[in-house]
């Protein structure tokens, strides 16, 4: 299956990743529908290198007509964002009809306090990182989205039923 072997990949390759948005939704217990895998990355050199490592392995290609070490450039991220009002770089995964890895190159994280809060929940013997619940919170206020802030009042419950 396409998810955990994507999971299983980042894994083996010690990605610091957290899986952000639909696919975090049903792992923190709110039924959604989704085919696509949203994940946020430390887009330091060595991380994005382990992450093109594992994306090579899987044979995922990005969805834009540029190269993959494309991402390693702040200076192209920041152009993707203001010209294109790019907030994700998709990559397309072969032989599989909709599935794509979104990683976010615009959000409102700390990255490194969102790795020190992350969730982490194992699905069929793979460890999957999880952005936390105030985590995935701060990234849908603000989009405009009616599918984010149906998204936030069911984490807000989550958040009250925890101890």
């Amino acid at each position: 299956m396409f998810y955990l072997d994507l999971f299983r990949c980042l894994h083996e390759h010690r990605v610091r990743y957290l899986l952000v948005d639909g696919l975090a939704m049903n792992l923190h217990g709110v039924p959604r529908m989704t085919m696509d895998v949203d994940i946020v990355l430390a887009l330091d050199d060595a991380n994005l290198g382990t992450f093109f490592d594992g994306v090579r392995k899987l044979g995922l290609k990005p969805q834009a007509p540029v190269p993959l070490e494309s991402l390693k450039d702040p200076v192209q991220r920041k152009a993707w964002i203001e010209t294109k009002h790019m907030i994700a770089f998709a990559l397309n995964a072969p032989g599989t009809s909709g599935a794509t890895v979104d990683v976010l190159i615009q959000h409102p994280l700390n990255i490194e306090a969102a790795f020190a809060a992350v969730v982490i929940r194992d699905v069929d013997g793979v460890p999957v990182t999880l952005c936390s619940i105030k985590d995935m919170i701060a990234l849908k206020q603000n989009t405009g989205r009616r599918q984010d802030q149906a998204d936030i009042e069911h984490l807000r419950r989550l958040q009250g039923a925890q101890p």
